[in-house]
């Protein structure tokens, strides 16, 4: 009889521990908040709707930055420079950009960047300027980037 309450009770011990454990959703989980530094945009020139900006992004997991926005633009892009037939070429990266787990992706002058088009007021050098960074997995960051001339490439 002892040892039929001993099984009971040891049946009983692993349903419950069994039960309290969370199921896996096989997403990918985060790890931490992805890490954001060095946010500057260029001014821009009265009559000028464009402007670049650049800033430095770290994930702790593999990600994707997959969409920026901002109320100042009427659209913000993520772009590539890159040199085709002796000419700098920029195109939007459709996909997003890659983030590869704990290395630091800048985003810089003749790199890849951020673009903001249709900006609503002209942008001046001590101005900030609110981003909203949208990534593949982990939680979208808000940041507030400097306006001013970045460092040289």
């Amino acid at each position: 009889m002892k040892r039929m309450s001993a099984i009971a009770i040891l049946a009983t011990a692993m349903a419950l521990t069994a039960c309290g454990q969370p199921a896996s959703s096989g997403k990918a989980e985060a790890v931490g908040p992805v890490m954001v530094t060095g946010a500057i945009c260029r001014p821009t020139p009265k009559g000028r709707q464009v402007t670049g900006c650049y800033l430095t992004v770290t994930s702790p997991a593999d990600d994707t930055l997959v969409s920026i926005a901002s109320p100042v633009a009427a659209l913000a892009q993520i772009h590539e420079s890159r040199m085709e037939s002796n000419m700098m070429m920029m195109r939007e990266l459709e996909a997003g950009l890659p983030l590869p787990a704990g290395q630091a992706v800048s985003l810089a002058p003749g790199a890849n960047h951020i673009m903001l088009l249709g900006v609503n007021e002209p942008l001046r050098t001590g101005d900030t300027v609110p981003l909203t960074l949208t990534f593949a997995t982990a939680a979208p960051v808000q940041i507030t980037a400097a306006v001013g001339q970045p460092p040289a490439a």
